[in-house]
């Protein structure tokens, strides 16, 4: 499962709002900001939505990082510019 963070960054290296990525994953705004919230995040959201914005997120060029023993992460596939 991503975390609220890894949304949050995955959204920033892409330079996307969070207008933007709701457009792309079929969501609205308040469910996008709803699961970026470290208060909710997306264990709140149905499956469905965090796997919408995942893809979204992916289409538009980055790369979910498991944890490593310093927690998971973000990146831009190689090739791709935010």
């Amino acid at each position: 499962m991503v975390t609220a963070a890894q949304l949050r960054a995955a959204r920033g290296l892409l330079n996307w709002p969070q207008e933007h990525l709701a457009k792309m994953a079929g969501l609205s705004v308040s469910t996008v900001k709803r699961m970026e919230s470290a208060d909710t995040g997306p264990t709140k959201s149905s499956l469905a939505n965090v796997e919408a914005v995942c893809r979204a997120l992916e289409k538009g060029g980055v790369q979910f990082l498991p944890g490593n023993g310093h927690g998971p992460g973000v990146q831009l596939r190689d090739g791709e510019k935010g």
